[in-house]
């Protein structure tokens, strides 16, 4: 693991037969996967109680003298110029959006869709402003279809929507990803950033979440910024809202009534950031105990953090040499495989000790 593919193979013949497979244009990430999700779905069916299905974006850079053949992530300032002016360059690279389920237990049971893309020409979200109102924009034309894409792929293939519950950061606030989920018939806790128009659309959410009394506290375990153990105290608050779309996309999509539950620490800290989170969900929320639960589900959004740690600390996706986005993504695709199964190998130790070797997982 994280070693380079000649030394992996062990010889010529076989190495030269690995550069083959990830350069086969009849070869995609989708056939590398299509299994791994099949054994998800399996795990899936083997359990009881509600899964959690983690989404997350990362980035995998990549040190290249041209990019063109594997495209662009982001431009980064680099610095000021002799003259004083500010400069900036593109990093090389590849994006991958994944989603992960995982047990309320914390047992990550496997992919259930990976999708991956490069940009061409790069242009900042500021820059994009300056000539459209991004509200505007139907959603199929942005990249943040990843997320309806991802959410819709992986309740069709875990099935019993009911039971899943899509966990995502403030990257997922977005209106239509409410409407394809109610559409599906599955549920979601998201970390919402956008304080969206409320009741009749004469408030917004804050202005009547303002009027929510604490309903109670919740203690939580964190470190400080040396890493030193600390314990958090939240205020809780929750309430059922009708929720409504952006002003140029009502005629299109409905209002929603979600729960809205903001968890936020009564002083702020010395040496660490405030907690200050604000949860939105489909799901019931009638008591202290179901708000601290949404709070615990949205708190094990962290792992997929650590599954793309694994697959660029272990597998060190990052030091491919391979010269093309195509053969990049297929050298990832079986990462990603032996990085949930390292994840998995971990967290079983933890969550389940003395599991008999039948758990053994298929691939």
């Amino acid at each position: 693991m994280g070693q380079s593919i000649p030394l992996v193979c062990r010889d010529w013949a076989n190495t030269k037969a690995a550069y083959r497979f990830f350069s086969n244009d009849r070869v995609s990430e989708s056939d590398i996967l299509a299994g791994h999700f099949q054994s998800t779905r399996e795990r899936r069916i083997a359990t009881g109680g509600p899964v959690l299905v983690l989404h997350d974006t990362t980035e995998f850079s990549y040190q290249r003298e041209n990019s063109d053949a594997i495209g662009i992530t982001k431009s980064i300032n680099s610095g000021r110029d002799k003259a004083g002016r500010l400069r900036s360059h593109t990093v090389c690279g590849i994006l991958m959006h994944s989603s992960l389920a995982v047990t309320t237990e914390e047992l990550p049971l496997g992919l259930t869709a990976v999708k991956f893309w490069t940009r061409k020409k790069f242009k900042g979200t500021a820059a994009l402003k300056k000539k459209i109102n991004p509200t505007r924009v139907p959603i199929e034309k942005k990249e943040s279809i990843r997320w309806l894409d991802n959410v819709r792929q992986s309740t069709k293939l875990l099935g019993d929507p009911g039971r899943c519950v899509h966990v995502g950061d403030r990257q997922s606030d977005i209106y239509e990803l409410f409407c394809a989920a109610q559409q599906a018939g599955t549920h979601f806790v998201i970390r919402t950033c956008v304080d969206r128009l409320a009741g009749e659309g004469d408030h917004t959410i804050a202005d009547e979440m303002d009027e929510v009394a604490v309903k109670g506290l919740h203690c939580i375990d964190v470190r400080d910024n040396n890493g030193d153990p600390d314990e958090a105290v939240l205020e809780i608050r929750y309430r059922k809202i009708r929720v409504l779309p952006p002003i140029g996309k009502q005629k299109r999509y409905p209002a929603l009534i979600l729960t809205v539950i903001p968890a936020e620490e009564r002083v702020t800290p010395k040496n660490r950031k405030k907690i200050e989170w604000k949860l939105i969900t489909d799901l019931p929320v009638s008591s202290r105990t179901d708000a601290i639960e949404k709070l615990e589900w949205y708190a094990l959004r962290w792992k997929i953090e650590v599954f793309h740690k694994i697959l660029k600390s272990g597998c060190k996706a990052e030091e491919s040499k391979l010269r093309t986005a195509q053969r990049l993504t297929n050298l990832i695709s079986p990462f990603c495989i032996l990085s949930w199964r390292v994840f998995w190998m971990t967290m079983l130790n933890r969550s389940a000790p003395d599991a008999p070797p039948t758990s053994q997982p298929s691939r």
